[in-house]
């Protein structure tokens, strides 16, 4: 009887974990930013679900032929979230969309697509290229952590919407050139991207 009984209660544990986990999209090919996400590019997944992650599910693969395109680089073996697509394609010849994930104190209040931004290099190794180098005065200049002086803000993931990965972080998605994305994306992937809203005329 007691052999009978912790059987059934295995089974039960089995089918609560079960009913945690979720079917979602895994990139199996690389996509540069500004395409479509193919549907040969893409296979099912099962990972534990995680209210803080914005999960692309399975059963929402075919909008990403017919709403989407990436807003980053997507590599190979990645799982796919929100903040990795974007529902506008503005990318022309020369830009690149570049996807960030800006932490508390990285980003204005009242960010919105469209705004006028600039990109400064922050963290550890921002403080050591800053500490180099001083103007007339003696005192530290942050000219070398600027990363873009002019970009263009393409989406902003809801604050309050449940969208971020994880508390206080923010998916933003910027239009730079294809130079800069290659200076930006290396910061991107460690968070350590601060965003300034400028004015529109900045050059």
């Amino acid at each position: 009887m007691l052999l009978i009984l912790i059987g059934a209660l295995g089974t039960t544990v089995l089918v609560l974990r079960a009913g945690e986990r979720v079917e979602v999209v895994k990139i199996t090919e690389a996509v540069p930013a500004g395409k479509r996400v193919p549907q040969s590019a893409i296979e099912s997944t099962m990972v534990a679900k995680d209210s803080g992650v914005e999960y692309v599910t399975w059963d929402q693969r075919d909008l990403l032929s017919t709403d989407y395109w990436a807003a980053t680089d997507l590599t190979e073996g990645s799982l796919l979230v929100g903040s990795m697509l974007t529902g506008k394609s503005d990318i022309t010849d020369g830009k690149a969309l570049v996807g960030l994930n800006l932490k508390d104190g990285q980003y204005p209040a009242g960010l919105k697509a469209g705004d006028t931004v600039a990109l400064y290099r922050v963290g550890s190794d921002a403080a050591k290229s800053g500490s180099g180098s001083s103007d007339s005065t003696g005192s530290g200049t942050s000219g070398d952590n600027v990363l873009v002086q002019n970009a263009r803000v393409s989406e902003v993931a809801s604050a309050d919407g449940g969208e971020s990965i994880s508390s206080g972080d923010l998916p933003v998605s910027v239009l730079v050139s294809q130079d800069e994305a290659q200076l930006v994306t290396p910061a991107a992937s460690v968070q350590e991207v601060a965003v300034v809203r400028v004015p529109k005329s900045a050059n």
